[in-house]
């Protein structure tokens, strides 16, 4: 059986450009459809190398602007062939349009009782529906802050599959009670928990496999060693607007660099990594004790000069 990869796209409107106090228009513009390299160009990305991705949708900014962006969004996804599952950041509950982000409830799913978890993901399933996505089986938690109680509350609302628990950033806010170092998809709370794939970065590190964490090298090196040792799955993360430079108004050319190589690398790799949707139901085996790749001093020091560039060069506002 082939590796499973989950590529998986975190697609939401970023807080700090609601801080900044942007009309609704550009908050939507630099979240989503960022300097030419967002949404729509990473969905041709895909298109092109006949990759399937899951879009992890965050309907909650619609209760401060409205669901019209929800609903383009979604539509957009599934046009492509592609899936929308569930994301969801609370602090938007108590968010105001124009308040500089002084509004907010408190930022992790974490924080919340198992009964406020439960509201919570009920209205945002109900919200993502309502914009035009099938009812979602898969969820992720905000800045992958889920507890024992999030799963608890997503079995109990019918969802399958989780995909919160991230080792580098556990145990706060990433709260599963899994060990740091899972990597493999496992049973758990009622449900399939598909944890963020890890490598060691350096010896006793982790770091996960998020496209604007990991060089181009980092990545081929982690699906290679997925291949080798025939990992259940790998589940990698990117976001909608993290191929822009923060403030959304030009390309990060490291960043879309490692995405369209990224893409290629699966593609070369289809026959032992196959990329799939959560709502396919593809079996997973739940019973592996996946490791992350070990470290590399070279992958780690080039990664770390990529980085450097793409901090002082790329990341200057247009």
């Amino acid at each position: 059986m082939p590796t499973r990869v989950f590529l998986t796209i975190d697609t939401e409107l970023t807080w700090r450009h609601h801080v900044a106090g942007l009309d609704a228009a550009t908050i939507v513009e630099r979240s989503i459809e960022p300097a030419g390299v967002g949404l729509a160009w990473q969905l041709a990305q895909l298109r092109r190398h006949d990759l399937k991705a899951t879009f992890f949708v965050d309907p909650m900014p619609a209760m401060v602007y409205g669901l019209d962006w929800v609903k383009r969004i979604v539509h957009a996804v599934l046009d492509a062939g592609q899936e929308a599952q569930l994301h969801l950041h609370p602090n938007w509950t108590q968010a105001r349009a124009g308040d500089g982000g002084a509004g907010h409830a408190a930022f992790a799913m974490a924080e919340y009782s198992l009964a406020e978890q439960v509201e919570l993901i009920a209205a945002a399933s109900d919200m993502l529906t309502a914009a035009g996505a099938p009812e979602p089986v898969a969820f992720r938690a905000g800045s992958y802050a889920a507890s024992d109680d999030t799963l608890s509350a997503l079995a109990e609302l019918g969802f399958a599959y989780d995909s919160s628990h991230n080792g580098a950033e556990h145990p706060w806010p990433s709260a599963v009670g899994l060990p740091r170092e899972r990597i493999a998809p496992i049973a758990h709370r009622g449900l399939t928990e598909v944890p963020v794939t890890l490598i060691e970065d350096v010896r006793g590190h982790l770091r996960h496999f998020q496209i604007c964490a990991l060089s181009a090298g980092e990545m081929a090196a982690a699906l290679d060693h997925a291949m080798r040792e025939r990992h259940a799955a790998v589940t990698i993360v990117g976001h909608s607007f993290e191929l822009a430079n923060r403030a959304g108004t030009r390309a990060n050319a490291v960043h879309a660099g490692r995405f369209t190589q990224l893409c290629s690398m699966l593609d070369e790799r289809r026959l032992h990594l196959e990329t799939c949707h959560f709502a396919d139901r593809p079996v997973l085996a739940l019973d592996q004790d996946d490791r992350p790749l070990a470290p590399s001093v070279i992958r780690t020091s080039l990664r770390r000069a990529e980085q450097l560039w793409s901090n002082l060069v790329e990341e200057r506002a247009a």
